[in-house]
């Protein structure tokens, strides 16, 4: 892997003097700053003022795991710490005293997704059947993070290569730190409920099928589905190239709007990145806009409310939140084609493609490992009870396996028509629509239910099977920003779901974060609460 950063990245002023504010603000309102109500501006503040390091800070996020993630509600999110987080910590210390920040997110612990491949720890999707394996180098993306000074600290539970419920063989269930009987859905449950529970500022996610924003929605955090080709997919475990991207998780908009700055970019063994080109950013904290909603058009699909009462009424209230900011709503109605046959067109693409392109994955493993979908599944097969090392069956993820191994090739009739003429239409479908009505953004409830109860029967169903529109702007490509915007009253966290045009995510920013300046809706889950000696000292 190359970098694309400079190895010191100088922040600009305006972006300085903010921070500052930031410092001073944080600095007169108490002798403390909490660590999980920390943004990453506030953190890196501390840390230029010499009132916090970035070994305390990893210190800090280390405790809350052990408190929460292996003791307490164990929500089992970490797969894997990094050793020499630590150490990388000390260095990048000294670094930060004798050369200044190479970036925004110099010195900032971040979590990853364990379907990101990382040359110094196993990468595994969450699999037995992957048990160990360690790539011959990082994700283009994770490298572009610690070019920038950022901090893996460690590997993230998921669902198993990212599909199905939020468990796998290998790590084991996946708890929500809202409501232990809930799930934190799927399938970066792992990095959602991380996030959500104060585990480092910064998770990454990937979304094929919702797979960013499903977990954002259950854990109640900003997430975002980007637009197809912002960030490169190099050494992430393919689920379906057609679809899949890599996004930030993180507890507010600005959080998110820094990282993705540092995300985003043009890698050369990824051809969708390529239409990014003069499309990207290297700081998106510049769009961050307090009044952004005045003027603003944004547009209602009401087709995905109405399964709860609670969940509609939240999304009313942000409607109504947005109106009093300035902006016109407008309702939408997507062509009923389209509602009706999105699920057939997913799967037609996700499939084949799953089959196809986890044999290339597989290829640049170890030749202890299986080699293509049909060597995964007559592996899996051997494994029908617990082991004595904790692994377990996952049945479910490996029934799927077997519609998957069951699909036709990539020159298959059906997967070459819906790829050439479905997901264009598709698209310009989307974009038509918003065109026609001047829309900057569609909204809707990300979910329309809260998260689901664990205990309900275990299945097989894939995005586009029940009423979700996430799957909407997989199809499309189009980003998607998660925005919390309450909670019903049991405490379960809803968020609206704000889809843009093809790399329009600084709109979305702008738009995501003057609502979240409003609303404030983003709370600490019950089951982990600040810890005694958890915060940042100013005096």
């Amino acid at each position: 892997m190359h970098s694309h950063l400079p190895r010191h990245f100088r922040l600009p002023l305006h972006t300085l003097c903010l921070l500052a504010l930031l410092f001073t603000a944080s600095a007169s309102r108490a002798a403390e700053l909490e660590l999980t109500s920390a943004t990453i501006a506030e953190l890196n503040a501390a840390m230029d003022a010499e009132v916090l390091s970035s070994e305390q800070l990893v210190r800090l996020y280390l405790d809350r795991i052990t408190a929460y993630d292996q003791q307490g509600p164990a929500l089992n999110t970490v797969m894997l710490l990094n050793p020499a987080a630590l150490e990388r910590a000390r260095a990048l210390d000294v670094e930060r005293k004798t050369r200044g920040r190479r970036s925004p997110l110099h010195g900032i612990p971040v979590l990853i997704k364990d379907n990101l491949d990382t040359g110094d720890m196993p990468t595994t999707a969450g699999s037995f059947l992957l048990e160990g394996s360690v790539p011959p180098d990082d994700a283009f993306v994770v490298q572009k993070l610690r070019d920038a000074g950022a901090i893996i600290l460690g590997k993230l539970n998921l669902s198993e290569f990212a599909s199905g419920g939020s468990m796998n063989s290998l790590g084991g269930v996946i708890a929500n730190p809202h409501h232990l009987g809930r799930t934190p859905s799927g399938s970066s449950g792992g990095t959602g409920a991380a996030i959500a529970a104060g585990f480092a500022s910064l998770g990454l996610g990937t979304d094929t099928g919702g797979s960013v924003r499903g977990p954002s929605s259950a854990n109640g955090i900003v997430g975002l589905k980007t637009t197809h080709g912002l960030v490169s997919r190099d050494g992430v475990i393919p689920l379906a190239l057609s679809f899949d991207t890599v996004g930030p998780m993180t507890r507010s908009v600005t959080d998110l709007a820094l990282s993705l700055g540092v995300m985003a970019g043009v890698d050369p063994a990824d051809d969708s990145t390529q239409k990014s080109v003069g499309k990207s950013y290297g700081d998106y904290s510049q769009f961050l806009d307090g009044d952004a909603l005045k003027g603003a058009r944004i547009g209602v699909a009401r087709v995905f409310m109405g399964d709860d009462g609670e969940v509609d009424w939240l999304v009313e209230s942000a409607l109504q939140s947005m109106r009093d900011a300035g902006a016109e709503i407008v309702d939408v109605e997507f062509p009923d084609w389209l509602l009706e046959s999105r699920g057939k067109f997913y799967r037609a693409i996700r499939y084949p493609e799953f089959k196809a392109q986890i044999a290339d994955y597989l290829a640049t493993l170890d030749e202890d490992y299986p080699k293509d979908l049909e060597a995964l599944i007559s592996r899996a097969m051997t494994l029908n009870a617990k082991r004595v090392d904790g692994v377990i069956p996952n049945p479910s993820r490996w029934s799927l396996m077997q519609k998957e191994v069951e699909a036709s090739g990539l020159d298959g009739y059906e997967y070459e028509a819906v790829k050439a003429h479905a997901l264009p239409l598709i698209t310009q479908t989307i974009e038509g629509l918003m065109g026609s009505h001047s829309l900057d953004a569609i909204v809707y409830p990300t979910s329309s239910t809260p998260a689901d109860l664990v205990e309900q029967p275990a299945g097989t169903s894939e995005p586009g099977s029940g009423g979700s529109p996430v799957i909407l702007a997989n199809l499309s490509g189009l980003p998607d920003l998660i925005l919390p915007i309450g909670f019903t009253g049991r405490g379960m966290p809803v968020t609206l779901s704000f889809m843009g045009r093809a790399f329009g995510e600084p709109r979305l920013i702008g738009l995501g974060y003057a609502l979240e300046q409003r609303l404030q809706a983003i709370r600490m889950p019950v089951h982990t609460p600040p810890l005694a000696g958890g915060s940042i000292r100013y005096d």
